[in-house]
């Protein structure tokens, strides 16, 4: 693909999607390799990282204890109780979950590569000034991809394990979620927090589209803090804790997005 806009306005649409395909094969070959190291390297993704959460040790358990005695409250939010065992039901379970847990890793790895894939494909339809923009945005997206991620391992998916792993609705019940129930909550919750931390950037390409305005979304800043608690609930389980801790960043974001739509709104009228 040539990095001139006559050339690129000349393509046809034929053209375009061959020149999109092969962005998509790039894209999906990022992804084979770091599943395949991630599948590689079980033992870093499995017992090191996910299966971490687990152990009373665990980084988020003991800022939590810590807390707790600075404020106090003795060994009130101490979470250091892991009253569950994890086990697997059917033969191919384990290897099941390994295949899908390293596609997910393989997702996030690739994640960086996939917003530089993005910026190629859009970059020869810029003009000269607007380039640098376009790759800052790349840096921003994996920037806030990898906070996203690091706030949902960290912080709402051990909060998730603490309280579906130890919550009993009787005595008599005992807690044994399979390894696939475990590995899918840990997982989809902080993968989901990478992406809902895209919002800001969303916010941008909207506003340089002229679909949202910083007016629009001041005005309905009421209705959006409703539609993040509802987020927040659907992402966590049905605890408060959790929820809270979602909702918090993702008012600051729209805060932020709010900013983000009124520089780019101010850019396009100067021009």
């Amino acid at each position: 693909m040539s990095d001139s806009k006559d050339n690129k306005a000349e393509m046809s649409f034929l053209e375009h999607l061959e020149v999109f395909r092969w962005h998509l094969v790039r894209s999906s070959i990022a992804i084979l390799l770091f599943t395949i190291l991630a599948f590689i390297f079980k033992s870093i993704v499995f017992d090191t990282i996910i299966l971490a959460q687990m152990r009373s040790d665990f980084w988020t358990y003991e800022l939590f204890c810590k807390f707790s005695h600075l404020i106090g409250r003795g060994e009130d939010l101490c979470m250091d109780k892991i009253s569950f065992n994890l086990i697997n039901v059917t033969m191919s379970g384990q290897f099941t979950i390994h295949i899908v847990t390293s596609i997910v890793v393989g997702i996030i790895l690739a994640f960086p590569y996939l917003l530089f894939e993005v910026w190629r494909f859009i970059t020869p339809a810029l003009k000269k000034g607007e380039k640098k923009y376009a790759l800052g945005l790349v840096f921003s997206g994996t920037l806030l991809f990898a906070l996203g991620i690091l706030f949902g391992y960290y912080f709402v998916s051990p909060l998730s394990v603490q309280f579906l792993g130890n919550y009993e609705v009787s005595g008599q019940v005992t807690n044994q979620p399979t390894i696939q129930s475990f590995i899918s909550t840990v997982t989809t919750v902080t993968l989901v927090c990478g992406l809902v931390f895209q919002l800001p950037l969303i916010v941008y390409f909207l506003s340089k589209l002229g679909l949202i305005t910083p007016e629009f979304m001041k005005k309905y800043r009421k209705h959006a803090i409703v539609v993040t608690l509802v987020l927040s609930a659907i992402i966590t389980p049905p605890d408060i804790s959790s929820q809270v801790l979602l909702t918090i960043p993702l008012l600051i974001l729209y805060e932020f997005s709010i900013y983000i739509s009124k520089m780019v709104v101010k850019k396009a009228n100067k021009a």
